[in-house]
C-alpha cells in the first residue's frame, strides 16, 4: 500500500506539516470542515498576522510546556520560520521583536502556504468532518461522513474551541478519549475577565496604562503592565490576556481568584502621595475629584473621590492630606474578584489539549506510533506576541518531517 500521510485541519501547524512532508517526496492529504482552509489563520493578530517573536525564552510559555518548548524550537527556530517564509516569498517587518507580514496581511501569509502546498501537490479536501480514527495493525482509518482514508500516519492539527471563527472546536480531546489518551480540558486563555463588582457601568470603554495581578489565598501567580481595558463586564487588554490564563485555571480548580489593579504603575505609594500633596498647594480647597484631574482617566476619578472611594469627608485641604497615603494605596491597589472568564469564542488561545508527556521530541504519541499532535491540539499555551504561532509551525514542522522520514 502506497502509504499516505492524514493530517485532520488546515490550519497554521497543519499547513506547515503538510508542506514540509511533502517537500520530502510524502504523500499527503489534508482534511479540512470548512470550506476553505487557514479561517483561524486569517484571524490572528487582528487580521495583521504576528508570525513570530525574535525573544523565544521558555518563560514566554506556560504549565509544564517549557521543556519541550525549547527543544522544538531547536529543531525548528523563529529564524527558520523567517527563512521558511522569506524562502516562499513573505517579506517580514519586524516591530520591537513582534514580527510581522510587512503588509500586515495574514491572508497573504495563507496564500503563500496553500500555494507551496499546491507546488509540492498536497491534496486539500474542505468540508471533510473527521468522525473517527482507528488504528489497526500499524495503520489508520480516518472516517469522514463521505469517505474513509487509509494512512501510514496521522497528524491531528484541529485547534483548540478559541475564537469565533467557524469550526474552532475540541475536537483533539475527543480523538483521544476515544483512542484512550490522557487528556487536559480546554480552558480559555488570552482572554478578558468577568469581574463580580458593580463598578463595570462606571469605568466601561476607559483605556489605562495599568498593571494587572492575579491573586488565589494572597499569593501572586501572575502579573503583567501594559493598556488595560475596562468593560462593561470586567478586564480586556493585552496584560489581562497575559495573566487570565492562570485566572482560568484557578477558577476551574475552584480557588477564589481576585485581581490587583494599579493604575499608575510608574509611581511608588509614597511618590504618588507626595504628588497629590503638590496639587492640593497648585489648587488650595479644591474638591480631591479636581486634583485627580490630569493623574487619572475621567471614569475612575470617582472610584477615589467620591462615595464609591469611601474617602473622607472632611474638607479642609490640612484633613485631606492625612488622606492621600490611603488614597495612593487604593489607586495602586485596586481590587476585583474574578467569577470567570469570557466565553471561548473572546478567547484567542486555549490551555489544556494532549499533555506533553504523551509525546516524544517529534510530537508522535507514545502509546499509539505514526500519531501526531501539533499547534493548539497540544496542552502548550504561550503570550501575546507571536507566541503561539511559532509554536505551531515549529510544531508543524518537527512533525511533518518525522513523518516524511516514515514513509
Amino acid at each position: 500500500m502506497d502509504e499516505q500521510l492524514i493530517i485532520i485541519g488546515g490550519g497554521a501547524s497543519g499547513l506547515m506539516a503538510a508542506v514540509t512532508a511533502a517537500r520530502s517526496g510524502r504523500k499527503v492529504t489534508v482534511l479540512e470542515q470548512n470550506e476553505k482552509p487557514g479561517r483561524k489563520l486569517l484571524a490572528t493578530g487582528n487580521g495583521r498576522c504576528n508570525l513570530t517573536n525574535l525573544d523565544l525564552s521558555p518563560s514566554h510559555y506556560r504549565g509544564g510546556a517549557s521543556s519541550l518548548t525549547s527543544r522544538i524550537f531547536t529543531a525548528f527556530s523563529n529564524r527558520d520560520t523567517l527563512d521558511f517564509f522569506h524562502g516562499i516569498g513573505l517579506k517580514t517587518i519586524d516591530r520591537n521583536g513582534w514580527v510581522y507580514p510587512y503588509t500586515e496581511q495574514a491572508s497573504q501569509v495563507l496564500h503563500l502556504l496553500l500555494l507551496e502546498a499546491e507546488k509540492y501537490r498536497v491534496k486539500i479536501k474542505s468540508k471533510e468532518q473527521v468522525t473517527a480514527i482507528d488504528c489497526r495493525n500499524g495503520h489508520f482509518l480516518v472516517s469522514t461522513s463521505t469517505w474513509t482514508y487509509e494512512a501510514g500516519s496521522v497528524i491531528i492539527a484541529t485547534g483548540s474551541p478559541a475564537s469565533a471563527v467557524r469550526g474552532a472546536s475540541g475536537d483533539a480531546i475527543q480523538f483521544a478519549r476515544d483512542l484512550r489518551l490522557d487528556t487536559v480540558p480546554f480552558l480559555p486563555a488570552l482572554v478578558p475577565l468577568r469581574i463580580r463588582e458593580d463598578v463595570t457601568n462606571r469605568w466601561a470603554g476607559t483605556r489605562v496604562h495599568a498593571s494587572v495581578s492575579i491573586l488565589t489565598d494572597s499569593e501572586c501567580v501572575a502579573t503583567d503592565t501594559g493598556e488595560v481595558q475596562l468593560t462593561d463586564f470586567g478586564i480586556s487588554g493585552i496584560p489581562v490576556f497575559q495573566v487570565s490564563r492562570y485566572a482560568a485555571e484557578r477558577i476551574s480548580s475552584g480557588c477564589k481568584v481576585r485581581a490587583v489593579l494599579d493604575f499608575m504603575p510608574d509611581l511608588s505609594e509614597h511618590d504618588l502621595a507626595a504628588d497629590l500633596e503638590k496639587r492640593t498647594a497648585l489648587r488650595p480647597g479644591a474638591p480631591l475629584s479636581e486634583l485627580l484631574i490630569g493623574l487619572l482617566p475621567d471614569k475612575l476619578i470617582p472610584l477615589f473621590s467620591g462615595k464609591i472611594g469611601h474617602v473622607s469627608k472632611n474638607n479642609s485641604s490640612e484633613n485631606r492630606r492625612n488622606d492621600y497615603p490611603d488614597i495612593a494605596r487604593r489607586i495602586k491597589h485596586y481590587v476585583v474578584t474574578i467569577t470567570g472568564t469570557a466565553s471561548m469564542k473572546q478567547a484567542q488561545i486555549c490551555s489544556g489539549g494532549i499533555p506533553v508527556e504523551e509525546l516524544t521530541d517529534h510530537l508522535e504519541c507514545r502509546k499509539i506510533p505514526g500519531l501526531y499532535f501539533t499547534g493548539e491540539a497540544v496542552d502548550v499555551d504561550g503570550e501575546c506576541g507571536g507566541y503561539n504561532l511559532q509554536w505551531a509551525w515549529s510544531s508543524g514542522y518537527v512533525a511533518g518531517r518525522a513523518c516524511s522520514r516514515k514513509s
